[in-house]
């Protein structure tokens, strides 16, 4: 999708409680204090014809939807509005959006041109200080195509008011559940992070688990259990072509998770009894174990530098987090709390590790420093595994299984100071996502 940025807001500040700035730039920050949404408005994209209108409201509500979904931002409802926007160069009537107490308002504008092609326009305010925050943005694309493009427009409003990279222009691939708890049939389905534009690629007549994206976000990497033993799987996410990855004869591989830098795979093998790490050459198949303790190694994460990776062990005893270079060698436990911790992801910022943990008959979702300090536990239930990072770091989502001959799967989300805990809507049970990089 082409699109023209002129000139980006500078990243503004850290997060700390929600505030807007009364004589100065409209700024968003979050504290562990209690915090007070946002309120903005959108009015709907403004258009030349009836078409072009109702693309316009429903861009108007993703891009809304997007928002007030991050638990930051509270959006003004259309009736409550005292201006109308009617014309995209038209000047805002500030005082009108100050008295329903707006503090961000964003326009936009709808058209077609010449091609076919959808072009959307925007504009966003700080309505307090009177001016425009940051300078227009155009972006260009199908039809079709309209979700993605709001989409980036509401990724462009977040980012420039919190100063925090983007996320919503990005896609989940997980494991999509029907059938009774003990007949489940499994598949890799695709969709939107909120759980729209739903896709399949991957029949239901074999077990399929573990779906993990590439840094590119072109290819995805699963564990099918098609042949009767787990393998792992490559596969292209435009065309769905996959093949498997070379493995030894008699030996089983799983938790498959690509390096940074798209080429290596590491993941688990078992063979002769004994569980170990290992990394490949995606392309050539050359392998190397990285691990040879007599103990369970499995759910191996590299840090977004590629130089270390951290995983699951049980030499310990119980499962543990451990942290090690990534050619292999001694690792470091990290996890020292009471309980259970397994399936750890680090942060694309590097600064956190993700983690599942077990303790006292309750499963959690929490973060750590990459040192094991500073333990939060976010979440609480029956059953709930298998975190993922947003692309910017944020926002973490996650398997929640209810309990009982009828539970369920559902796809969960949470901030990183465990607030605004969000069930993503799926048609179907769900499981196992992984989160894709921002799309280009």
């Amino acid at each position: 999708m082409k699109h023209y940025v002129m000139t980006l807001l500078a990243a503004l500040m850290l997060w700390t409680l929600p505030a807007v700035a009364q004589n100065g730039p409209l700024r968003l920050e979050l504290t562990e204090g209690v915090i007070e949404p946002m309120p903005f408005a959108v009015p709907e994209f403004v258009a030349d014809d009836a078409a072009g209108a109702e693309m316009g409201r429903r861009i108007a509500q993703v891009v809304a939807a997007d928002l007030t979904g991050t638990g930051l931002f509270r959006e003004i409802p259309q009736d409550a509005f005292i201006s109308r926007v009617t014309s995209f160069s038209s000047p805002v009537q500030f005082a009108d959006w100050k008295a329903i107490n707006a503090q961000a308002l964003v326009t936009g504008a709808v058209t077609l041109d010449s091609t076919g092609k959808l072009v959307v326009r925007f504009r966003l305010y700080d309505v307090f200080a009177g001016q425009e925050l940051g300078d227009g943005l155009q972006l260009v694309g199908t039809q079709d195509g309209w979700r993605r493009i709001a989409h980036k427009v509401a990724d462009q409003v977040y980012s420039r008011i919190t100063g925090e990279a983007p996320y919503f222009d990005s896609r989940v691939v997980f494991v999509s559940e029907t059938g009774p708890k003990d007949q489940r049939a499994k598949r890799l389905a695709i969709m939107d992070y909120d759980g729209a534009n739903v896709s399949y690629l991957t029949g239901s007549s074999s077990i399929v688990l573990a779906p993990r994206f590439s840094p590119s976000g072109d290819r995805i990497l699963y564990t099918s259990y098609e042949s009767g033993f787990p393998r792992i799987y490559v596969m292209n996410v435009g065309s769905a072509q996959r093949r498997a990855l070379e493995q030894q004869e008699g030996s089983m591989s799983f938790a498959p998770r690509f390096a940074p830098d798209g080429r290596t795979v590491v993941y688990s093998m078992t063979r002769g009894g004994n569980t170990d790490l290992y990394s490949m050459d995606i392309n050539s198949g050359a392998g190397t174990r990285l691990t040879t303790a007599p103990s369970i190694e499995t759910a191996p994460s590299f840090s977004p530098d590629g130089r270390r990776i951290v995983f699951e062990s049980d030499r310990s005893g119980n499962q543990q987090l451990y942290v090690m270079p990534a050619n292999g060698g001694e690792a470091q436990r990290i996890s020292f709390g009471q309980g259970r911790y397994g399936t750890p992801v680090w942060s694309p910022r590097g600064d956190l590790i993700a983690f599942t943990k077990q303790s006292k008959g309750r499963f959690h979702i929490g973060v750590m420093r990459v040192d094991g300090s500073e333990e939060r536990l976010l979440t609480a239930s029956f059953l709930e595994e298998g975190p993922t990072w947003s692309p910017n770091g944020r926002v973490i989502m996650f398997t929640r299984e209810t309990q009982g001959a009828q539970g369920s799967a559902s796809l969960y989300s949470v901030d990183i100071t465990g607030r605004n805990l969000r069930e993503v809507p799926t048609d179907t049970g769900a499981s196992d996502p992984s989160w894709s990089p921002l799309q280009d």
